[in-house]
């Protein structure tokens, strides 16, 4: 009986023994085996349905917010005064992003053309399409400072075209007319004589070229030879650099296309994307880490560097000509519209652009982007990106319809797109990248405890044997 004993002891040291050894090698094996399945699902191919579906066809909601600047006494501002507006939003639109023309290709990228499309949701909006704005004319104070340095016949001649078209200083129309166009006699004048004046052939809108269209053809690496490359644009629109800008710097085309990115980040990652919309590249850089329904993430942010000037921040030379820190210029790709890009109500600007508009209040929680990431996988949670869109307006000699204006970069409206991942997708999410892990992490030192905890009941049972078999003798 005692020899029976000891051989159960002496097995249950060894079962002991062994389990010990399989959660230790579990502690080591147990990462690479969850970084392999990343891997394996981070990679763009069909046959990853979760996230290959997710890059495809966005699954979630998206929701772009407009607010416009009202201008509350043009009047005035033809006299030389302050100009003065109120927000007015926001006017909510569900957007719809599906990509198309996909093709695979030999050197491990696969080109797309995403399209886009916008769907009014009143019910999320705080007015109607139809509320009545007060926003500069484009058309007029745009074409003034392009025309700046023209002979100035030239200068009087484009004035008397506005005059007769009815073409003043400032718009008044509905929401839906300056989203998506509206009807002009000055935009059929120049469709029809001077085609390619104005950026659509169609109706004149902020959004008109936006709604219904693609954001070019992106040819980007899928992961397979190379994991770190997964996503990273390799060509837009056949380009591998860009060229309206002044330094090679600036007309790199760098990071992903803006949706998804290389997993396995950490603190010191950045996240670099394309923005055709923008005209650029751009980078934002690790603020905090947070969760999300308890899953990890990482908070990135536009450093102030972003917008700032050549002048404030070297490598931004190429940007230029410049004015104010917090302003990108993109008349270079906007048919040279003095069009600049900031921070809504000029967050994280010179302060001094808030000297010469009334009716800005500039905080981080309402018009600071950020994107959470999920930095295993390289895929965001949480995004919300908040844009600006303002106009250089100024008096010209020879253009009467700009009176005494003064030099202003004026706020026309601010918008942002936001959408976070929810419901069915969120929980596999959690499933798959969260609970999976931790489970296997808790089984790695269940088995060491329940190992070493055998061995210690089985070291008492041998140690007890020894005793009765000396109290014996």
């Amino acid at each position: 009986m005692a020899i029976n004993t000891a051989n159960v002891a002496t097995g249950c040291i060894v079962a002991g023994a062994l389990t010990v050894l399989f959660g230790t090698i579990l502690v080591f094996v147990g990462p690479l085996i969850i970084d392999d399945q990343i891997v394996k699902n981070t990679v763009i191919d069909p046959k990853n349905d979760l996230s290959y579906t997710m890059w495809k066809d966005i699954p979630v909601p998206f929701y772009m917010s407009v607010y416009f600047f009202n201008v509350l006494n043009p009047k005035e501002i033809l006299k030389g005064e302050k100009p003065m507006v109120e927000q007015k939003g926001p006017y909510v639109y569900r957007k719809r992003c599906q990509k198309d023309n996909i093709t695979f290709h030999p050197n491990y990228t696969v080109s797309y053309k995403e399209y886009r499309r916008y769907f009014f949701e009143p019910s999320m909006s705080a007015g109607n399409e139809s509320d009545v704005v007060t926003i500069p004319n484009m058309l007029v104070l745009g074409a003034a400072v392009m025309m700046e340095n023209m002979p100035f016949a030239v200068r009087l001649m484009v004035s008397a075209t506005f005059r007769t078209f009815n073409e003043g200083a400032f718009l008044t129309k509905t929401v839906g007319e300056l989203m998506w166009g509206y009807d002009s006699k000055l935009v059929d004048f120049l469709n029809k004589y001077l085609p390619g004046t104005l950026p659509s052939s169609g109706k004149f809108g902020l959004f008109a070229e936006f709604n219904n269209s693609n954001t070019g053809l992106f040819n980007i690496f899928t992961g397979k030879d190379d994991i770190r490359k997964v996503h990273k644009v390799d060509s837009w629109n056949g380009l591998k650099k860009l060229t309206n800008w002044g330094t090679p710097q600036c007309n790199m085309i760098n990071g992903t296309a803006g949706q998804m990115w290389p997993p396995f980040m950490t603190k010191e990652s950045t996240l670099p994307f394309y923005s055709p919309d923008a005209c650029r590249s751009m980078e934002l850089v690790y603020q905090r880490p947070g969760e999300m329904k308890g899953i990890p993430l990482y908070r990135y942010v536009a450093p102030k560097t972003l917008f700032a000037n050549g002048t404030d921040y070297a490598p931004n030379e190429g940007f230029c000509p410049c004015r104010q820190s917090g302003l990108l210029n993109v008349s270079s790709c906007r048919h040279n519209s003095p069009v600049f890009i900031s921070h809504p109500h000029f967050y994280n600007a010179d302060p001094v652009l808030l000297d010469f508009v009334q009716g800005l209040n500039p905080n981080e929680d309402e018009h600071g982007l950020f994107i959470d990431i999920h930095p295993q996988t390289g895929v965001p949670l949480n995004v919300s990106i908040r844009l600006q869109l303002n106009l250089y307006i100024k008096r010209v000699s020879g253009f009467i319809e700009t009176g005494k204006i003064s030099e202003v970069v004026m706020p026309m409206i601010w918008f942002e797109e936001k959408g976070y991942i929810d419901g069915p997708i969120l929980n596999t999410f959690h499933t798959n990248l969260v609970v999976l892990p931790a489970v296997m992490e808790y089984m790695q030192f269940v088995f060491i405890g329940l190992g070493v905890l055998t061995i210690i009941v089985a070291g008492l049972m041998h140690r007890r044997l020894k005793q009765n078999y000396v109290t014996d003798c």
